[in-house]
């Protein structure tokens, strides 16, 4: 790449690195591999910068490259989650703070527990604001698909918080 192309692309990468990360969180639950998977999806997109024609398109290649690396890393076998009986203590940091994050962390925990290509629908759907159309452009899949894996991601989603409030109230 010459000095522009440089340029450009770490311009784009200062200005989207964070957005890309915080959606890596979310499908991926834990700021390690966060940081692991868009540093995949921004290699992806370094090597590809000279043959991107339409930049306003950069973000859906990045996202969906994420969605990709994401799904893929879910389906190694030796890195599958492993459930722990000891939870770090949380830190109290004051009234009406500790429920929100309560709240917070039992939706992160409940969406670890939605299968993988469900839980890139739901990220993009409701967390990235993305409609069905560009949810299914990111994927690779079609319409229908984004709704049908939304539907069940949802339900699975409910179900999860349902045995949570259950179990603990």
């Amino acid at each position: 790449m010459d000095q522009r192309d440089e340029q450009e692309f770490a311009e784009y990468f200062a200005a989207r690195r964070d957005a890309v990360r915080r959606t890596a969180y979310l499908m991926c639950g834990d700021w390690h591999k966060a940081d692991d998977l868009a540093q995949t999806a921004f290699v992806a997109l370094h090597r590809r910068w000279k043959k991107i024609r339409d930049r306003a398109a950069t973000d859906a290649y990045v996202r969906k490259t994420l969605v990709r690396a994401v799904i893929d890393e879910s389906r190694r076998p030796w890195r599958r989650e492993r459930q722990t009986e000891v939870l770090p203590e949380p830190v109290d940091d004051g009234p009406g703070l500790a429920e929100r994050v309560a709240t917070r962390e039992d939706l992160l925990a409940a969406l670890k527990e939605v299968p993988p290509k469900q839980r890139a629908v739901l990220v993009l759907r409701f967390f990235d604001g993305l409609d069905v159309g560009a949810a299914a452009t990111a994927l690779g899949c079609s319409e229908g698909n984004v709704k049908s894996q939304t539907a069940r991601g949802l339900a699975n989603l409910r179900q999860v918080l349902e045995r949570e409030v259950e179990t603990n109230g």
